[in-house]
């Protein structure tokens, strides 16, 4: 008896090799998922009391959330103490065919759009109210929803009129005054485009490596550029032309410098620099540096909150920072490496990255809402 049983339990007749290695695949890439980008839906004149944001998912997914539902979720679901509640979104669309690297909002008040940027080369606009109020069941969702804008990186002609591939998009800025959006390439271009025509206004040339970042500073008409070649340049958006470089990394010698991310403060008097090893902030009035901060670390996101900074980066660590330089705290946070930081009116943080993770955090450091966001592959 205890024979046939064995030869029971050993009988592979019914094994489903390519099923198997599916989820090894799957499993593989569930444990290795990024979330490079967080950002809250935040705007005074929106009546739902709920708070609302947005993930850019390193699958190509863009999924919205929200945080009553997150924390709601996670309070009654108790999952072991070093594990992490899976949260369903809100809606989720498969926004890019590589991942997705950045989403921000245009604040349009009557129809508020979504704009996501991928490796693929793409910048696509999404209906915001479309999302929120979409009843199709999140197991059917993926490609309900179809973008209404969808922008697409130009090629370069080489060589007996070969043309390069479409280069990725790694950061987007939004200048809604003049309804204008900015791109960092990753052929070391920046491009401008026009929300409503949908066309490239303008092309910005003079980085040697691609871009990892860009922020507008609307009063004068400038973006300002992040780059693998170790330096932030100031562009005229008039004109197209470079009117600054700065080397926020002290020590170029190494070829691993690079600057990771650019930030403006709110009077657009302050830059500060995400570099491969710390954060570097410059005046804008008088083309200064202020200070450098090594960070033993290379910081991969920061913003301006009032007259301090908030970084994260490869570490799992949250710090802020005073304008002069010094930190003033450190707040431990869930993903083991950040990509994304970004905050709410109402004072709380959210920080996203590796793992899929995102952790939300108040204004004074205590821990909201931990949860992992699900990707379309979890969804039969």
């Amino acid at each position: 008896m205890a024979t046939a049983t064995a030869h029971l339990a050993m009988d592979a007749r019914g094994w489903d090799e390519a099923a198997y290695r599916r989820e090894i695949l799957r499993t593989r890439d569930l444990s290795c998922r990024t979330l490079f980008r967080a950002v809250f839906f935040d705007h005074g004149d929106d009546a739902d009391p709920d708070v609302l944001f947005a993930a850019a998912s390193s699958d190509g997914s863009l999924a919205s959330f929200s945080l009553s539902s997150c924390i709601a979720s996670a309070a009654t679901n108790p999952v072991q103490p070093d594990a992490v509640t899976l949260v369903d979104p809100v809606c989720i669309v498969q926004a890019h065919s590589g991942p997705a690297y950045d989403v921000r909002f245009y604040p349009d008040p009557q129809q508020p759009l979504l704009f996501s940027c991928g490796d693929d080369g793409r910048i696509r606009g999404w209906r915001w109210h479309e999302m929120q109020s979409c009843l199709v069941p999140l197991s059917l969702q993926g490609d309900h929803l179809e973008p209404a804008l969808d922008l697409v990186n130009p090629q370069h002609e080489g060589p007996w009129g070969a043309r390069s591939p479409i280069p990725e998009n790694n950061a987007i800025a939004i200048n809604k005054q003049e309804g204008s959006i900015f791109s960092a390439a990753g052929d070391a271009c920046a491009y401008c485009w026009d929300v409503e025509s949908g066309k490239c206004k303008m092309t910005f040339k003079g980085h040697t490596d691609y871009l990892h970042s860009i922020v507008v500073r609307e009063a004068n008409r400038q973006v300002v550029t992040g780059s693998e070649d170790g330096t932030a340049r100031i562009w005229d958006c008039r004109s197209g032309k470079c009117t600054q470089v700065i080397h926020p990394v002290k020590n170029k010698a190494f070829e691993s410098s690079w600057v990771s991310s650019v930030a403006i403060d709110a009077s657009e008097s302050w830059l500060a620099c995400g570099t491969s090893s710390g954060v570097s902030v410059w005046s804008l009035l008088s083309n200064e540096c202020i200070f450098n901060l090594d960070c033993n670390a290379p910081v991969q996101d920061l913003l301006f909150d009032k007259n301090q900074i908030l970084a994260v980066g490869a570490e799992p660590v949250l710090s802020r920072i005073t304008i002069n330089g010094a930190v003033l705290s450190q707040i431990k946070c869930a993903p083991l490496s950040t990509f994304s930081v970004s905050i709410h009116s109402s004072g709380m943080a959210a920080v996203a990255g590796y793992g899929g993770l995102v952790d939300v955090i108040s204004e004074l450091g205590s821990h909201l809402c931990t949860f992992g966001s699900r990707g379309l592959d979890q969804y039969p």
